[in-house]
Parts: C-alpha cells; sequence; structure tokens
C-alpha cells in the first residue's frame, strides 16, 4: 500500500495559510499534520484552538494533531472540538497513558502516542494494541528544520515487529527531517505516514513533492 503523507503546516506561510490548505486539499496528502507546542514540554510556542479551527473550516483533508504539551489531558475535548480527527499525545507528558488513550478514543478521535528519541519503542508494549498510531520523533521535538537522527530506522524495525504481532493495522508516523532522501528507507523500515514540513512547503511545487512522497514503487519497497 502506498504510505500516507501528512504535511506538517509548521512550515506552511502563516501569512497565506488559506491558500496552503487549500494546496494540501487537492493534493496526494492523506492528512494535515498539525503540531501544537506549549513552550514548556518543548522550548517553542506554534498556536491554539483559534488557529486549527481555521483551518478546520478550510481543511478537507483529516486533522492529525500533535500535542507536544503538558497536560494534554486537560484540552483533549477541546482539540476534539476545534477539529482534530487524531490526537497524539507524547509518551513522556503522560503519567496514566491509557486513562489518556481511552479518553481520546471516547471523544471519537483515533489515539497516538509519540516518542523522543530517547525513549525506546518496548515501552509501549502493553499498550500497543489499543493505539491506532505511533509517531517515531525523528529529531527532537521543538523545532522545524533539524537533522534526521539516523539511530530512528532501527526504532521504527522494533515498532514495526512488535506491531505485526500486537497491532497489524497500526499507522507507524516518522516527524522530523523526513524528505525524499530518505522517505524510501523510513519506508523500508515499517513506517507507513511520513510527515514533512520543509520538504513540502519549502519546495517550489509542494504538491508535486507530496506526490513524490506517495508514489514510491511498491517493487522498490518490497525489494
Amino acid at each position: 500500500m502506498k504510505p500516507i503523507i501528512s504535511p506538517s503546516i509548521l512550515s506552511a506561510n502563516f501569512a497565506n495559510l488559506e491558500d496552503d490548505i487549500l494546496m494540501l486539499n487537492d493534493s496526494e496528502a492523506g492528512l494535515i499534520h498539525v503540531d501544537v507546542m506549549d513552550g514548556v514540554f518543548v522550548p517553542n510556542i506554534s498556536f491554539g484552538f483559534p488557529v486549527i479551527a481555521a483551518v478546520k473550516n478550510f481543511a478537507l483533508k483529516p486533522l492529525d494533531v500533535h500535542l507536544m504539551i503538558v497536560n494534554p489531558d486537560r484540552y483533549l475535548k477541546e482539540f476534539k472540538e476545534v477539529g482534530a480527527d487524531i490526537i497524539t499525545v507524547h509518551y513522556e507528558a503522560c503519567t496514566h497513558l491509557h486513562r489518556t488513550v481511552q479518553n481520546i478514543k471516547e471523544l471519537g478521535c483515533k489515539a497516538g502516542v509519540a516518542l523522543n528519541p530517547h525513549t525506546p519503542v518496548l515501552l509501549l508494549k502493553d499498550i500497543l494494541a489499543e493505539l491506532d498510531l505511533v509517531l517515531i520523533m525523528t529529531v527532537n521535538p521543538g523545532f522545524g528544520g533539524q537533522k534526521f537522527i539516523e539511530h530512528s530506522y532501527q526504532k521504527i524495525r522494533e515498532l514495526k515487529a512488535m506491531a505485526m504481532e500486537l497491532n497489524p493495522d497500526l499507522m507507524i508516523e516518522v516527524d522530523g527531517g523526513v524528505s525524499n532522501h530518505n522517505s524510501l528507507a523510513l519506508l523500508k523500515a515499517g513506517a507507513n505516514v511520513l510527515v514533512a514540513g520543509n520538504a513540502v512547503f519549502g519546495s517550489a511545487d509542494p504538491a508535486h513533492t507530496i506526490a513524490e512522497l506517495r508514489n514510491i514503487s511498491p517493487d522498490i519497497l518490497t525489494a
């Protein structure tokens, strides 16, 4: 199956966000990735409820909302109300992760858990069967444009092996430094959802870049 491309609007043109969302609607993107940062869990601040609600007004693709915030449980309902279709929380930010995942699902959203580069995938074994998505951070969260962490390939392979046993339908998403240069290796390692920010919005033809990321030959992936 072709991978799902989830362009990150953190790299979009905030002065003309509507046009970028309309472009994504017409592209081969499967999701729209929304990074929410609070300046506490990560050393940066992005956007909150009003911007997400505005994006939802124009978006025809599901919103893939990645919460890089402390105490995410406090805001799950609000993120659902402004348009989140997938809500991903960080393992490192949730004391009672199982409860958080259940709360997300009770809201009618798909539930994801993100892992920072230093967090082993084995820590998700007891909850993996209940997740819709696991996000492997391939850079340290908080800023766009960082260098890809090479050890991420091994983490993806480990997660894929666990998923084959416990949750074969799991979405394995990667975020950070994704481009045409490493997309094939990421997919071969086991990823099936690629978050791309600078690679998409920094290109001369973002829709074409999305299509290139998505349309890797199945023969190459199985070779």
